[in-house]
């Protein structure tokens, strides 16, 4: 049977190259599909639609969901519904573990947290059936969604469809415990913070869907976070590669790896709120005019750290001798600066988050110290980064010049910088955060935009610990 996109193909080449007397006088095969194009040439759209947190976050909330969901399958299309927990559940779960055990990792933990996926399911498959849509609750190990077993960061091997696509025929809708697979051995896995998002672009990569929408609490996505800059406004569209870097610099809106899925897969996004009918932002491929707009965005992260090394050997072997040892215990470091000191050693200092810092620091102490003896280790807390992002960038020069002036016209010191071709990320101290994000999206002229939105409750400089 030929692919969606085969028989749009033909459907066009048939509506706009052939005049209405050739459609008349065609062969009789090309007739009968223009007679029965509504049926065969447009077929069903395959959606996956997923709801985080603040959209499944009451009964009331779940039941909206339901009526957006029965909403689009009858307009004819096909919906498979990811669900993250709760609000607020994944942080109780989070608090409980805690109470219990100071550093609670492993799969005690990943079991603990997916239990808050469960429970939405269960809800939101009774909300339906409520309304007379047929659905079917599914945690990843019923699915057949297969990680790896690193435990809270797991990565996503293999999807088993033939169960999701069953059901899909027979006209139920399934709703899937995103956040969370199964290893090898059987045990329950979480994806990290945000995985739903992950398990979503997953699943419509692996069933081949048309759309892969994602609902949150916010219209789309915005040049920057509206809890910073009252001015920031809602983009219709971004390419993966600017959403790849805002996602991994601090906006909350989307999973960085749930981004590089869909573009790795050529997913279609679309980042819309599951309060409104706005049309929210599609995530697509990089267009030319793309490249005229020098800074698409600005973003970010309050959850930073440094943790600074000293007395390390000048040796060629160093760097490996500690980075692969914190790599092999699942840390993602971001920025890292070396310098040469005068006494022949070596300090290394790299980016955390701020939730790992503590962690990573005691596993130095630990497990470093003894390969390098003379090892120092410092840690700063209390700090933020913040970024300019745009695919412009690549031919447009003078960011970074006109970055540092402005926060040096502020009095805010750097004290890191990284860069890539399309960004220019700067740590500084957490309070001068939400200062830096105005003035840097006044610079770039993102404030001449129209239509500043509302920003949403809640503050981004307020520690959250939200995973799913």
């Amino acid at each position: 049977m030929w692919a969606r996109t085969e028989w749009r193909i033909v459907k066009w080449m048939i509506e706009n190259l052939f005049s209405a007397k050739v459609q008349a006088a065609a062969p009789l095969f090309v007739r009968v599909i223009l007679m029965a194009h509504t049926e065969i040439v447009s077929p069903k759209l395959l959606i996956v639609k997923k709801f985080g947190g603040t959209s499944v976050g009451t009964p009331e909330r779940i039941c909206a969901v339901a009526q957006l969901i029965a909403n689009s399958l009858s307009q004819g299309n096909q919906v498979v519904a990811v669900v993250s927990a709760m609000a607020g559940e994944t942080n109780r779960l989070v608090g409980l573990a805690h109470a219990i055990h100071s550093m609670p990792w492993g799969l005690e933990y990943d079991m603990l947290l997916a239990a808050g996926e469960q429970q939405s399911v269960a809800l939101l498959a009774l909300a339906l059936k409520s309304i007379g849509v047929k659905a079917e609750p599914l945690l990843a190990h019923q699915v057949g969604i297969r990680t790896d077993s690193l435990y809270s960061k797991a990565r996503i091997k293999n999807i088993d469809t033939e169960k999701l696509r069953r059901f899909l025929e027979e006209g139920t809708v399934p709703v899937i415990a995103g956040f969370q697979g199964v290893d090898e051995t059987d045990h329950i896995t979480t994806l990290g913070r945000g995985g739903s998002d992950t398990s979503a672009v997953a699943l419509a990569a692996a069933l081949g869907a048309d759309d892969c929408e994602i609902y949150t609490d916010v219209e789309g996505i915005y040049t920057t976070d509206p809890r910073l800059c009252p001015k920031a406004t809602k983009l219709n569209e971004i390419c993966y590669e600017e959403m790849i870097e805002l996602a991994s610099l601090g906006a909350k809106v989307m999973q960085i790896r749930s981004v590089e899925l869909a573009a790795k897969y050529r997913v279609p996004l679309h980042v819309r709120s599951s309060f409104s009918n706005v049309s929210g932002t599609r995530i697509v491929g990089e267009t030319t005019a793309m490249e005229d707009i020098l800074v698409s965005g600005v973003a970010a992260d309050s959850d930073c750290a440094r943790i600074t090394l000293k007395n390390l050997p000048d040796a060629t072997e160093t760097l490996v001798g500690v980075f692969g040892p914190i790599a092999n215990a699942g840390v993602v470091v971001d920025i890292i600066v070396q310098n040469r000191m005068e006494d022949r050693t070596i300090k290394v200092s790299f980016t955390v988050s701020e939730v790992e810092a503590r962690k990573v620091k005691a596993f130095i102490e630990e497990e470093l110290v003894r390969v390098f003896p003379q090892l120092e280790v410092e840690m700063e807390l209390g700090l933020g980064k913040v970024s300019v992002v745009g695919v412009g960038m690549r031919n447009h020069p003078g960011v970074a010049a006109k970055a540092f002036a402005v926060l040096a016209d502020i009095g805010v010191a750097i004290s890191l910088i990284a860069t890539s071709e399309i960004k220019i990320s700067m740590v500084v101290t957490r309070s001068a955060l939400r200062k830096c994000v105005e003035r840097l999206h006044e610079a770039f002229g993102l404030n001449e935009k129209e239509n500043p939105i509302k920003p949403p409750p809640g503050d981004l400089l307020e520690h959250h610990s939200t995973m799913s």
